[in-house]
Formats: C-alpha cells, structure tokens, sequence
C-alpha cells in the first residue's frame, strides 16, 4: 500500500450531505474508496484528534534516555502509546468509521476505558521488564533490583490520570508475581511482550464470535507496535 488519504467533504448549507472519504492507492495505482455518510456534527474536534495525535506525536524530536527519570518516562509513555494505538486502532478496523459515533454511547465508552487501562496496565509491565533486562545484558546499567519501586512510581503517577485503583493495586500484585520468576539476562530476547499482546486480545470489547476470527491478527498488531519501541529505545539509551 502505497498511500492513505483520508478526506471530507462538507456542505455547510445542509449537514445532511457530508460525506467522509477514505481512499487507499494501492502499489498498481488503483484506488479504492469507502464512503460513509456522516453529519457534519458529528465530526467533533474530540473525534478528530484521535485521526491527527499521531502525525504530531512522530514529528516531534526525540529526547534521549540518560537517567532513571528519563527512562520512567520513556516506559509510562510508551506503554501508554502502544496500549491506546493498538486498542482504537482495532476498534477503528472493527466498526469503520462510524467508530467515531461510537463514543455518544456510554455503556461502550465505559467499556473503552476500562480495556485501556488494563491493557496499558500489563503493556507496562512489559516494557518495565524489557528495559531493565535489556539495559542489564547490553550495558552498564543495572538497575533490576528497582523494578518494583520503578513499576510502582509510574503506576502511582497514573493516579491523575484516573487510572482506577482496582487496577493499579492488581497490577502491582500481578508484577510482583511475575518479578518472582523473570530471569533478566534471558527476559528481553524471549516473547518479552506477549503478555501485553494478549491482554489486548482478552480486553478489546468485541464480541466474542468476532473477536476470535481475528486472534491472530490482533497480537500481531501488539507486537508490531511493540518492535518499532524496542528499535527506538535502542536508539535513545545513552547512559
């Protein structure tokens, strides 16, 4: 696939005849397109943001990693990232566009956020785990036996975030549970984030007959998001 567009075309007179077009130019220069008819109060600037956030998220420059603050930071922001592109993305594939009108209904926002915060949850541990047994094995910086007060620090900042507490006191435990067994000069070289890439196949609030016809496809978009991580942690860390 060559390029994405994604387009609308407005009639101020009369919001009963906007259309929203998404056209895909594929390798031989076909192009395919899918219209939805959409009013035009129905794109609010809250919908769009989710469309836009990541074309000004990669444009901006990239700081690098040279302390335990930084490094906490890169771990709470990147996992949240995975989590909340991995989530919506799959949502957006599932319903189309009208995953946008989808957020005027409560029960299923309720059921949004309650998956993203239990994915973000495991997809932290994860990363938590990858750094540190990474920066073990590749550098001179070990600081494995502060993975449960790093884990817990950037847990306890989600707290204005309302990260619901439930969560955050089961994601300590399940952490706990898992730092019992990790053996980090092996952790970051063996499926370091398939806990995170199944939390998101079991969260996704899809129905099941649906969800299990893209298994799959689901935890291979995980990982796919969580390569391009581990590439530019790589690039960044410079203790």
């Amino acid at each position: 696939m060559k390029n994405t567009y994604f387009v609308v075309q407005c009639n101020p007179k009369n919001d009963t005849y906007n259309y929203a077009f998404f056209e895909i130019k594929c390798k031989n220069d076909s192009k395919m397109a899918i219209k939805y008819k959409i009013r035009l109060r129905d794109l609010k600037v809250e919908y769009l943001k989710e469309y836009i956030s990541p074309i000004f998220n990669f444009l901006k420059p990239k700081k690098k990693i040279t302390n335990i603050s930084e490094l906490k930071f890169f771990i709470q922001r990147k996992s949240a990232w995975v989590a909340q592109e991995t989530l919506y993305g799959y949502l957006k594939t599932r319903m189309g566009a009208k995953y946008i009108l989808m957020f005027e209904d409560k029960i299923f926002l309720g059921s949004i956020n309650k998956a993203k915060w239990n994915i973000f949850a495991v997809a932290l541990q994860d990363l938590t785990f990858y750094c540190l047994s990474y920066l073990k094995n590749n550098s001179n910086f070990d600081e494995t036996l502060s993975a449960k007060n790093i884990h817990e620090e950037i847990l306890d900042e989600e707290i204005k975030n309302e990260m619901p507490n439930n969560i955050i006191e089961s994601s300590k435990k399940q952490f706990n549970e898992r730092l019992e067994k990790i053996d980090w000069q092996k952790y970051y070289l063996n499926l370091p984030f398939n806990e995170s890439a199944l939390a998101l196949y079991e969260w996704s609030p899809i129905a099941e007959e649906l969800k299990s016809l893209d298994r799959k496809i689901v935890l291979n978009s995980m990982i796919l998001k969580w390569d391009n991580v581990k590439k530019e942690f790589i690039n960044l860390i410079n203790f």
